[in-house]
């Protein structure tokens, strides 16, 4: 436990962010994480984000040692897709039962499953996670890693992350930090080159990395790692001879970023891959970094020419929705890099943005959002149920983009909502991605149900409407019936 607490002071002592930057020596070993709620760690403990960062890895098995309900919990809680390898969606964990506790019959039953794990799948690494349980009652995970991965013969990572160290976000740090001290820097590539970067904090979700990758494809760019969107062990174990990196979510990994840039020279730049100016910028950023490594400058030639191809086709399929979405009211209560990029790539095809969170966003984002903005009004830490109820029921926002805990706001409020958070179905990265997302509120806000849902009920209305409503009804019925007996005389007809 006192290497984990030297850990987390690490952790919390950021370089690469301002506002820890601007603090003095004691309140930066505070860090910047809110104390967890007792008994609410499902969705905000320290292992949950740790399974957040690494489970994404695709071809690596994760094991929890733990009782089962702590990997109950934590799979599956993230929208992220694979191009190949299925083993991150088997579920394995060691079980710990009470009487396993009382005899101290977990280090025992971990060294197990994970010889059944090497036996059965032959993955090329395991990652091991304890969780609160475990790390109360002291079993030594390192140990029993370190012994595994020398009797097995492949690669046994322990992500000492257990919920009650702190929150998710916490966690998210502590998984980096696992793959800087057993993962990054193990493996030499053999075909290293100048144009290989990292991309870092991208996730993969609903596959939208997919609709970046074959841009940068195109420009002659390798993605040595992705971290951690279907990424693959040996990729990420060779990651140290990248030439540059963009970091997607500083909020999640940006100690990752700062610390491969001190220890292997891999520059790295905080960007995104949302709407099509930034998705532009993004571009440039990276080829710009690759030739201050010493990649050859024609590729920033290249690299325009791209950018003026698939701008032009993404503003010509943009055009068809500008009419009925420009000046339409969007609320954002989302977080992160969202925050700036959605509200910048929607306000590029005439969205008005009414408000937008800044809850999990760094001190730069809260800048962006500001600089983009221009009015503090719009910008708000955290909003309360009954307060995005109150602006929604009120009709100052056309549409809510969130994620899915704050939906059922929306539909109680009648007001159309799209999920832009981890479960989103559809995939919303770079011009494509764009379009897509922009299909999506228009489908949304134009959805004939929300008309239907927003009439009064007919138990609410007054006598004569409902006897109005009651005629119209009757006749369409009368007229549906009609048309029904015509249609079976025609066809009796032509039979005879």
């Amino acid at each position: 436990m006192s290497s984990l607490r030297a850990k987390i002071q690490d952790v919390f002592n950021e370089p690469a962010c301002e506002q820890n930057r601007g603090k003095d020596a004691k309140a930066r070993k505070k860090g910047c994480s809110k104390p967890l709620t007792p008994g609410a760690a499902a969705g905000g403990c320290a292992f949950d984000g740790a399974k957040i960062v690494l489970q994404p890895i695709t071809d690596v098995a994760h094991l929890i040692h733990a009782p089962l309900a702590c990997e109950g919990n934590s799979w599956d809680n993230r929208g992220a897709a694979s191009s190949g390898p299925t083993l991150w969606r088997t579920s394995f964990t060691t079980d710990l039962t009470e009487l396993d506790v009382v005899m101290g019959q977990g280090e025992r039953k971990l060294f197990k499953a994970i010889r059944e794990i090497k036996e059965a799948y032959g993955p090329p690494a395991i990652f091991v996670y304890p969780t609160c349980v475990t790390a109360l009652i002291g079993d030594d995970i390192e140990a029993v890693c370190k012994r595994a991965a020398e009797k097995f013969g492949l690669p046994v990572v322990p992500v000492n992350a257990p919920g009650f160290v702190g929150s998710k976000n916490l966690g998210n740090k502590l998984a980096g930090e696992a793959l800087l001290e057993h993962v990054i820097g193990t493996v030499e590539p053999d075909d290293a080159g100048p144009y290989d970067i990292n991309i870092l904090g991208e996730f993969n979700l609903s596959g939208e990395f997919w609709l970046v990758k074959p841009l940068l494809d195109r420009l002659g760019i390798r993605v040595r790692a992705c971290i951690p969107g279907d990424a693959r062990y040996f990729d990420i174990a060779c990651a140290h001879r990248a030439r540059a990196a963009m970091m997607v979510c500083s909020t999640a990994l940006i100690n990752l970023a700062r610390k491969m840039e001190q220890r292997w020279d891999i520059p790295f730049f905080e960007g995104s891959f949302y709407g099509i100016t930034d998705t532009s910028e993004a571009l440039r950023q990276i080829s710009q970094l690759l030739v201050k490594k010493g990649a050859d400058p024609e590729i920033l030639g290249r690299t325009e020419a791209l950018i003026a191809e698939e701008e032009a086709i993404a503003w010509k399929k943009l055009a068809a929705y500008r009419p009925r979405l420009e000046g339409k009211r969007v609320l954002l209560n989302t977080g992160g890099v969202k925050s700036w990029s959605v509200v910048h790539a929607l306000m590029e095809i005439g969205i008005e943005i009414v408000g937008t969170s800044v809850k999990k966003s760094t001190v730069e984002d809260k800048q962006r959002i500001k600089q983009i903005l221009k009015d503090d009004n719009h910008i708000f830490e955290q909003m309360a149920p009954r307060e995005l109820y109150a602006m929604l029921s009120e009709h100052k926002a056309d549409i809510m983009l969130s994620g899915g805990r704050t939906q059922f706001i929306a539909l109680k409020a009648k007001t159309p909502w799209l999920d832009i958070n981890q479960e989103r179905q559809h995939p919303y990265a770079g011009y494509d991605g764009m379009v897509e997302l922009v299909r999506q509120i228009e489908l949304a806000i134009h959805n004939p149900i929300w008309r239907q849902v927003r009439e009064p009920a007919p138990w609410d209305c007054q006598p004569a409407v409902r006897e109005e409503l009651s005629r119209t009804k009757s006749e369409t019925a009368t007229v549906q019936a009609f048309k029904k007996f015509a249609g079976t005389m025609a066809d009796d007809l032509g039979e005879w």
